[in-house]
């Protein structure tokens, strides 16, 4: 999937329409990105595929942001390819302008589901929870931290299926001497911000992945935060105290495995707080076991959940 140099004398419209590329509205802007509908339409077949294009102005960007974070970005998303991952079509390049063309979530992030829909049955947070872990669990595994798990960005496809996006934070957890790297970047937001990162030590940002993970799990069930981040210092006492609890009137409907599953990850202690192996094997979802491959449980208001089809660099996949 090569970066490719636009003729810098058509417009950007012309020279990404030559590449089949059509540009829509804008559905979301940053400080220095914006994010768009898109379209691309195969030369040869005539097949449309629906994706969503971030626009990165490089004249905007900070350096800090062009030297170190960028780059990693780029590098990660290009290499990766996982069912439960957003995939990457193509990026091209005009100008200081980078256009990153990406799979379109048709059913918005999990954050909108939820303000939509309050707390998600637990049979449909089973087959979510899994299949998010599952993606994690396959960064991790090529040595990726992502190191901003959060509800938005949690994306929902056309069949309901969980992909895993925005690699702004992303980072190789080894370097050159596949020697273990620790992370000293406070990445993310700080409401799913594990405690050694709020406290401003270096920490191995696949186990504060985890922590973020938990917070995911925790927003699913009871629609709320588990903490408030309007103070850092009371936020790190909070986590570091256990001082959080599920809302009142949903301890009775969440079954005492959620529960617990919830409690050992959302663990302080970085020696205590349980792997992706662990998680995927806890008996809470064993019940859903195959449920990320196959068939999920319907639960409404999601249709029967499919495992989309890893997503070509060709624009084949998922409708």
């Amino acid at each position: 999937m090569p970066g490719l140099s636009l003729n810098e004398k058509k417009s950007e419209l012309e020279a990404l329409e030559q590449r089949g590329y059509l540009i829509g509205k804008q559905i979301g802007q940053g400080s220095y990105a914006t994010v768009h509908m898109a379209e691309y339409i195969d030369g040869g077949s005539c097949k449309k595929t629906r994706l969503a294009c971030k626009i990165v102005d490089k004249e905007k960007a900070p350096r800090d942001f062009l030297e170190k974070f960028f780059p990693r970005e780029l590098q990660i998303i290009t290499q990766i390819e996982n069912p439960n991952i957003i995939q990457v079509h193509s990026i091209l390049q005009r100008g200081p302008k980078v256009f990153i063309f990406m799979r379109y979530a048709d059913n918005g992030d999990l954050l909108e589901f939820v303000k939509r829909n309050g707390p998600i049955p637990e049979a449909q947070v089973r087959i979510w929870f899994r299949q998010l872990s599952e993606g994690l669990q396959y960064l991790h595994r090529q040595n990726i931290a992502h190191r901003d798990l959060k509800c938005e960005n949690v994306l929902l496809s056309q069949r309901y299926n969980v992909k895993l996006a925005d690699f702004g934070f992303a980072r190789f957890c080894c370097d050159q001497d596949n020697r273990r790297v620790l992370s000293r970047t406070y990445c993310g937001s700080a409401a799913y911000a594990a405690p050694e990162v709020v406290s401003g030590i270096p920490y191995n940002p696949k186990i504060a992945d985890i922590w973020s993970l938990g917070v995911v799990l925790y927003v699913m069930f009871n629609a709320t935060m588990p903490f408030d981040d309007s103070n850092l210092r009371r936020l790190l006492k909070n986590q570091t105290t256990r001082s959080w609890d599920f809302r009142e009137k949903l301890k009775g409907v969440i079954s005492n495995y959620g529960k617990v599953l919830v409690r050992q990850i959302l663990e302080p202690d970085i020696t205590l707080r349980p792997s992706l192996e662990m998680i995927l094997s806890d008996i809470w979802l064993k019940c859903c076991e195959g449920g990320s491959k196959t068939n999920g449980t319907q639960v409404k208001p999601a249709p029967f959940l499919i495992e989309d089809k890893i997503h070509n660099k060709d624009g084949t996949g998922e409708k």
